[in-house]
């Protein structure tokens, strides 16, 4: 089932996509795509529905992050090796871990709008998992158990921020708008091997990341319970597990974003992103 959230900014109504492609409105089922939805149960429940029955949302609604009340969003760094090696650091011998605010998320194609004095704003496409139980001190073989779904993300980050203003990445992932989600959350059932999904990204119409989640370095399962070890996991909770070898970063010179560039990236089965970017003073449209 592929689970999304439509509308204007913070006026989202719970969706799903009916085999035409079309939103279906849940919101006479469902409050939200919230925690409570994610839960075994309550996705049963929804993958039950006769979708067809249920309104059609506007055909040109925009869609907003597929999961409402995230409560943390956890980024998994340098997992990709030839990332790593783009970047010059050392392979990491256990998942890098860092968090990003929640007030970074937005949609699928909003615009990503450039801080205040950027010259160092990159992509990352990133595989995206959504936690459906609760994961505390989980074993690998059991991890993938407490993943509701998975999502296609976009890890925006700022280099300067993130490299050059001490050692904590967090400055550089923080900004608002800078962790697009979607369009959808594909249910779990619906991923056959979330470890075989072809990811790529393009700036401009050029190909510049070219993977697949195979790559990983430390797989979903690994990053669950490694994650488990130092923090409860809850329903909703967002990990992001990492990029592959493309970004700016690792460009020669390095490359980065500027207003009226265009981004697009997808995953396969997860869809596909496109935003505009906007340079500080031009705001976020809703």
């Amino acid at each position: 089932m592929k689970l999304v959230r439509f509308g204007p900014v913070g006026q989202e109504r719970p969706g799903a996509i009916d085999r035409d492609g079309r939103v279906r409105d849940l919101s006479g089922v469902v409050a939200d795509i919230a925690p409570a939805a994610l839960t075994p149960p309550a996705l049963a429940a929804l993958a039950a529905l006769a979708l067809d029955t249920l309104p059609l949302a506007p055909a040109d609604a925009r869609l907003g992050c597929p999961v409402a009340a995230i409560g943390k969003i956890v980024g998994v760094g340098l997992n990709y090796r030839d990332h790593a090696e783009e970047c010059g650091a050392a392979i990491p011998q256990t998942p890098i871990l860092f968090l990003k605010p929640t007030s970074s998320l937005a949609g699928p194609n909003d615009a990503i709008v450039l801080p205040p004095g950027s010259t160092s704003t990159d992509w990352e496409v990133e595989l995206g998992v959504v936690i459906g139980t609760r994961a505390k001190n989980v074993a690998v073989a059991d991890a993938l158990a407490h993943v509701a779904g998975y999502c296609l993300a976009h890890d925006v980050s700022e280099r300067h921020d993130q490299l050059q203003l001490g050692s904590q990445w967090t400055k550089g992932k923080s900004h608002d708008g800078f962790c697009p989600v979607g369009p959808w959350l594909v249910t779990a059932d619906e991923v056959a091997d979330v470890q075989a999904l072809p990811m790529w990204c393009d700036v401009n119409g050029r190909r510049m990341q070219a993977s697949s989640t195979q790559q990983m370095i430390f797989g979903v399962a690994q990053c669950i319970a490694d994650i488990s070890r130092y923090m409860t996991l809850m329903p909703g909770d967002l990990l992001i597990t990492g990029t592959p070898a493309g970004v700016g970063l690792g460009q020669k010179p390095p490359l980065y974003l500027k207003a009226g560039d265009r981004v697009t990236l997808g995953i396969e089965s997860l869809g596909s992103q496109a935003q505009q970017v906007l340079a500080a003073s031009a705001g976020v449209p809703t």
